[in-house]
């Protein structure tokens, strides 16, 4: 039985689904209830579409039906669009809340062609709760990609498949759909960028955006659940045993835009795009700007374009054609960005170290890249013209995000320099009497940077003149740090101060005091990556911070988070260990006269910065972000423990806590986070490397100071319990304990 109710004046408050696939419902009745309802003939011609969708029906009969119902349903979802997304209501989009009532979706199935694909996904957007339905069918889904072999509907399927993906609950396992290989061969360079969208919901972990967030407990006993790969790493092995796939990525990242494609195929791609309505939008506002460019200098050509013989009416103006690019290159850069942080990291290093794709990037970097904004410069619908969202700052910030995943920790990062810069890290090797680096002497000169200047100095040079509010000032600290990291070089170093890296810094620390805590954090982390060891960054830091008022302000800044600014701490505590164990003249006068040494150095400050170290963090707090506090505190421990001091620093902590009133609850802590950092640590190679990499202490040396610090013989001078009152005592708590 079907059980239709209506309330006052007529209005639908409840269906039974599949109504159509179901029952049969005379067409008289369903015409008079049409009437009051307002269902504009939506039942019927569901009614009469499900008729003609069996084997053997005129399908015909389906794609006439279908060219009726789909206006109705395009109507509401150009609405849904451009009221910026508001709360979908049934009130407010009756025909698709219909068209889903009385089983619409269900019985639109494997016959699928261009208008079904519309409605599915008109539907979609406007109705609760379908998207999430249509996830549910994996056999669907897969289904789905063989759709995409049809160029006349390639973007209608992918437009689908991308917002089914993002709210299905399980990934799905690329090697599931049939003939992943060749179906990517068959794509053009424009369907592979936009299969690109897709590919980035399969590859990523889930959370990732938000992984500073996610504490370290409930992080390592996930990866005890999952002792396999997860699914997002197997599919980037997937992807990454097709052949020619990152080959194909690379040519698309780094191709000018006089290379893309021609005017007739891009206008049809456009006409294509307009029933897709998240993308049709931005398409639709930056033909408008583009037009009104095109007739602002009709007389003019553009040596790029290709374009100057057609006329204005079918011309394709630059600006669309460089805005086209970016919305591609976004998502190309995305997905090696991924794959640059995934296992098989050193796999692709060489792959797209072989296809050039930062030379290609750097001849980019001016035309495209980091280009001068137009007057008019597109804007996404709802956003403004210096939103995170619009496609110039996200292809920078993607840009920035994928030089630092390329420099981490790789001997690769040389690529970022021309041969002419190459030269002048050995030449400042030579210089100062000591080696140069194996990665600078082995890399390959054809694969580097050309041109007068290499990636890393282009960035540079934007990165100085960047306003003090610019969002991109986090981000192109973090790629600048990235070819820092690792093992300390001083050449590398040099490289960087010669160009005035330390003064811009400290500029915008100390004189525009600036207050973003990311900005602030990426600073201090970069400044400690540059100074580490080096006597002259300290000698340049004296010479600008020359006041006491200055000097004050920047400890202000360190002082006003220790979370963002401990890796500094770090870097100074290391660097004034180093010095004062050094005989040279050069380092006794520096030690003497900088002011930022002569503060470290004071025991008292040492202590404050220890105590307070520890004080911030708990093992249920811990993160990503703010695990560096701990191992900031252990430095300076093994530090003291080297001078025979170790004792002293736990017997001032102790009064520390007594002079607070609250005995025990430093050490107590403290015992607790390092019987975490051995559960931690000890089993994760790449974590160890850095540290060792990053401290220049060996990590047996880090090992056994825990160990020291951990043991339980209340005897130990060494140990955290002899300095831990019995009634205080609380060291034995589970960490997963509130």
């Amino acid at each position: 039985f079907i059980y239709l109710f209506w309330g006052e004046g007529g209005k639908l408050e409840k269906v039974c689904t599949n109504v159509v696939a179901n029952a049969k419902i005379t067409e008289a009745l369903l015409k008079e209830r049409d009437k009051q309802a307002k269902w504009n003939g939506i039942p019927l011609l569901l009614q009469k579409l499900y008729e003609h969708s069996h084997p053997n029906s005129d399908f015909s009969q389906c794609q006439s039906i279908l060219k009726e119902i789909s206006p109705l349903l395009s109507m509401e979802a150009m609405a849904f669009v451009t009221e910026d997304r508001k709360a979908a209501q049934e009130s407010t989009f009756p025909n698709t809340y219909t068209f889903d009532l009385f089983g619409g979706v269900d019985v639109i199935s494997d016959d699928l062609i261009k208008d079904c694909l519309s409605i599915l996904y008109n539907t979609c957007i406007c109705t609760e709760g379908v998207t999430r339905r249509l996830a549910e069918r994996n056999d669907f889904v897969l289904f789905l990609f063989t759709l995409m072999t049809n160029k006349k509907t390639f973007l209608q399927t992918a437009t689908l498949i991308e917002d089914i993906l993002g709210v299905k609950k399980e990934m799905i396992q690329l090697d599931d759909i049939p003939n992943l290989a060749s179906l990517v061969s068959s794509f053009d360079q424009q369907q592979l960028a936009n299969f690109c969208r897709i590919l980035a919901v399969t590859i990523s972990e889930l959370d990732t955006g938000s992984d500073d967030k996610h504490t370290l407990l409930a992080k390592n006993a996930q990866q005890k659940k999952n002792l396999g790969p997860s699914r997002a790493e197997i599919n980037q092995a997937t992807l990454l045993n097709i052949p020619g796939f990152i080959e194909r990525l690379c040519k698309l990242a780094t191709r000018k835009v006089s290379e893309t494609t021609g005017t007739s195929s891009f206008l049809q791609e456009l006409e294509e795009w307009y029933t897709w309505l998240d993308n049709a939008l931005v398409l639709d506002a930056l033909m408008r700007v583009a037009n009104e460019e095109a007739e602002q200098s009709s007389t003019e050509s553009s040596d790029e374009s290709g374009l100057a013989n057609t006329s204005t009416r079918t011309q394709l103006p630059q600006s669309m054609k460089i805005m086209h690019e970016i919305m591609y290159k976004l998502e190309v850069l995305y997905v090696l960005c991924v794959l640059l942080m995934g296992r098989q990291r050193n796999q692709v290093h060489k792959m797209i170290a072989e296809f050039k794709l930062i030379p290609g990037l750097n001849n980019l970097f001016d035309k495209l890249i980091w280009r001068k904004h137009s007057a008019s410069a597109l804007v996404l619908h709802g956003h403004n013209q210096n939103c995170d969202c619009s496609p110039d700052i996200t292809l920078k910030i993607q840009f920035l995000r994928l030089l630092q995943s390329f420099s981490d920790h790789h001997e690769n990062k040389y690529l970022l320099l021309n041969s002419q810069e190459l030269n002048e890290l050995s030449a400042i090797s030579h210089k100062a009497n000591i080696p140069e680096v194996d990665a600078v002497v082995n890399t390959d000169r054809s694969l580097v940077c050309d041109g007068k200047r290499g990636l890393l100095t282009r960035l540079l040079q934007v990165m100085k003149k960047e306003p003090a509010e610019s969002s991109f000032r986090f981000w192109q600290a973090r790629a600048v740090e990235s070819f820092l990291r690792g093992t300390t070089s001083y050449a590398d170093q040099m490289f960087l101060l010669k160009r005035g890296l330390l003064e811009h810094i400290l500029y915008c620390i100390v004189d525009s005091e600036c207050k973003s805590r990311d900005v602030l954090q990426s600073y201090f982390d970069l400044l400690g990556e540059l100074m580490k060891f080096n006597i002259d960054a300290f000698k340049r830091f004296n010479k600008y911070i020359n006041t006491d008022e200055k000097f004050q302000v920047f400890l202000n800044q360190i002082n006003s988070s220790l979370v963002d600014s401990n890796m500094l701490v770090r870097c100074i505590t290391l660097s004034l260990d180093r010095f004062e164990n050094q005989s040279d003249a050069k380092v006794a006068e520096v030690l003497s006269e900088c002011r930022l040494l002569s503060y470290m150095s004071q025991m008292s400050m040492r202590m404050s910065f220890l105590f307070r170290l520890i004080n911030i963090i708990h093992v249920q707090t811990l993160t990503q972000e703010n695990v560096s506090c701990l191992n900031t505190s252990l430095v300076i421990l093994m530090l003291a423990r080297r001078k025979e001091k170790l004792p002293f620093y736990l017997r001032t902590l102790q009064q520390m806590e007594y002079t607070e009133k609250y005995p025990g609850f430093i050490l107590n802590n403290f015992h607790s986070l390092l019987r975490f950092w051995q559960q931690h640590y000890l089993n994760k190679d790449k974590d160890s490397t850095c540290l060792e990499n990053s401290s220049c202490i060996s990590f047996t040396y880090w090992k056994e100071t825990v160990s020291i610090l951990l043991s339980p013989d209340r005897t130990s001078p060494c140990a955290i319990v002899s300095y831990i009152d019995e009634a205080y005592m609380d060291i034995d708590r589970d960490f997963s304990e509130e």
